[in-house]
């Protein structure tokens, strides 16, 4: 089937990449593990953690900031994959691959989907790094987050992708990745409960409650106690559909962002 076809050879395509540049697997676990090792160290004293669902008892600060951070890689990994798409389309490949004889809505689908399969990676390798430090989940999690992970991952790629959609230049792109990056990962509940929140200023934890990444970051939490969050997962997967049907409209040539500064 000429559908699945395309997909392997899109997933293929970003397989070589990906080993091409093992820069970009370090720089992945880099960041989380200075967080862990180093930020968590220092915090631990400074913020103290009440019993919070999922968890059934006190925990550690590294124990809370580990979904967190898993959310940090998929957020990343998702604005490098579109980062990507950016340079592909300076370069002339993005516009042959979407000139394909395929809907272009599968072939984006392809693309970001392949860019979140690296992201479930890199977040099992942090895991694994993670345990060797002691933060070790239930056995069931590493099983039961990995639906969560994914969801996540396509739906902060497909943010990634409806940005690449409306920014042409590769210097501009990576400038406006700072304004989306570091205010959902801040203003979210990676680092700190919301009620921690809430106690400093209500208007920003009402923010934090609005925001899609706080509600993907709670999916993977609880996932990996083998817990559902049904809202949180709800408010992810609505966050993915708009973010997803915005990028496909965006490289709509005919009815797309890109057509009106054409």
């Amino acid at each position: 089937m000429i559908w699945l076809r395309a997909l392997v050879a899109i997933l293929h395509r970003e397989a070589l990449r990906f080993v091409g540049q093992r820069g970009r697997l370090v720089a992945a676990l880099v960041r989380p593990l200075v967080w862990l090792f180093i930020f968590a160290a220092g915090f631990r004293a400074a913020l103290g953690l009440s019993i919070i669902p999922p968890y059934q008892t006190y925990i550690t600060y590294e124990t809370y900031i580990v979904p967190g951070l898993l959310g940090m890689i998929c957020l990343f990994n998702g604005m490098q994959s579109s980062l990507s798409l950016v340079y592909d389309r300076e370069m002339g490949s993005m516009r042959l691959l979407l000139t394909a004889p395929l809907p272009r809505w599968w072939l984006l689908f392809s693309k970001l989907l392949a860019g979140t399969l690296v992201s479930v990676l890199q977040c099992l390798l942090f895991l694994g790094i993670a345990a060797l430090w002691g933060v070790r989940p239930p056995a069931v999690g590493y099983v039961a987050v990995l639906p969560a992970i994914l969801l996540a991952g396509l739906m902060l790629g497909a943010l990634g992708l409806m940005l690449s959609s409306v920014i042409r230049q590769l210097e501009n792109f990576a400038g406006v990745m700072n304004f989306v990056i570091f205010p959902m990962f801040f203003l979210s509940s990676a680092l700190y409960p919301l009620w921690k929140m809430k106690e400093g200023s209500p208007f920003l934890a009402q923010l934090c409650s609005f925001n899609p990444f706080t509600h993907a970051v709670e999916a993977i939490r609880f996932a990996l106690y083998g817990q559902l969050n049904l809202p949180a997962l709800g408010w992810t997967v609505l966050a993915f559909a708009i973010f997803a049907a915005a990028a496909v409209r965006g490289y709509d040539p005919a009815r797309g962002m890109q057509a009106k500064k054409a």
